[in-house]
C-alpha cells in the first residue's frame, strides 16, 4: 500500500549532507519549547547510509542524560530484540521523531510526557534531513508519535502492522509498537505475547532488505 506523505520543506532550509553537522544545526534547535527545559539535544546515532532506520518517539530521562538514544530501559529492549531479530544495532540508524525530553517534574523525578502534535510537526525537520543523509532502504516506526512524524499524520498500530507502506518516494516503512509499552505491561504471558509480535514487525523489515 502505497502512502502519500509530505515531506518538510521550508524555503529557508540550509543545505545540511553530513550527520556531523546535522548534530551541530539540531543542538541549536529552537523550533519548539522543548529545547528549553532538556538538558542537550539527542541526535539520531549510527551508521551513515545504513539500511535500516530505526524511529522512536522522543528521548527519555536516560538518554537526554547521556546524549544518547535507547539507552535506558526501553533501549535494553530494543537492543534484545535486534539481537534475537538478527540485526546489528551497530548497522542501523536509530533515532526518534522528537529530539529533546518533553517532562513534567513529580517532586524531584522527572517524568515522561508525550510530545503533542506541533512539537512533533516541527521536529519533523530533522528526521527529513537525517533521511535525505541516511538513505535507508526501510524504516521501522516504533509508536504512534514515530508513525506520525513519518507519514505526518496519526495512523493507528493496529491497523498499520504487519506488513509494508511504501511512501511516495518507495521507502518501505513498518510500524510497530515502541518498546517502552513492553515495561508496561503487567502480566507476563500478555508481555511475552506482545514482545514476540515486536520481535517479528523487525523481522519483517530485516527480510525487505
Amino acid at each position: 500500500m502505497r502512502q502519500s506523505t509530505t515531506r518538510t520543506r521550508e524555503s529557508e532550509k540550509p543545505a545540511i549532507k553530513s550527520l556531523t553537522r546535522l548534530h551541530a544545526a539540531e543542538a541549536e534547535c529552537t523550533r519548539c519549547p522543548l529545547y528549553k527545559n532538556a538538558t542537550q539535544v539527542v541526535s539520531g546515532e549510527g551508521r551513515n547510509h545504513a539500511r535500516l532506520m530505526l524511529i522512536g518517539e522522543q528521548p527519555g530521562d536516560k538518554e537526554d542524560l547521556a546524549g544518547k538514544p535507547f539507552v535506558g530501559p526501553a533501549g535494553r529492549i530494543l537492543d534484545q530484540a535486534l539481537e534475537e531479530a538478527g540485526i546489528a544495532r551497530t548497522e542501523a540508524f536509530i533515532t526518534n521523531a522528537v529530539k529533546h525530553f518533553k517532562h513534567e517534574m513529580r517532586g524531584k523525578r522527572r517524568l515522561h510526557k508525550r510530545p503533542n502534535a506541533y512539537e512533533v510537526d516541527r521536529c519533523r525537520w530533522w528526521l527529513d534531513y537525517e533521511r535525505d543523509i541516511v538513505k535507508p532502504a526501510a524504516i521501522v516506526a516504533m509508536g504512534a508519535t514515530a508513525a506520525r512524524s513519518v507519514f505526518g499524520k496519526a495512523v493507528t498500530i493496529a491497523k498499520m502492522r504487519g506488513k509494508a507502506h511504501k511512501l511516495d518516494d518507495g521507502l518501505s516503512v513498518f510500524v510497530t509498537i515502541h518498546p517502552s509499552f513492553l515495561l508496561r505491561i503487567r502480566d507476563e504471558a500478555d508481555k511475552k505475547r506482545e514482545y514476540r509480535n515486536f520481535l517479528a514487525d523487525l523481522r519483517r523489515a530485516k527480510e525487505s532488505l
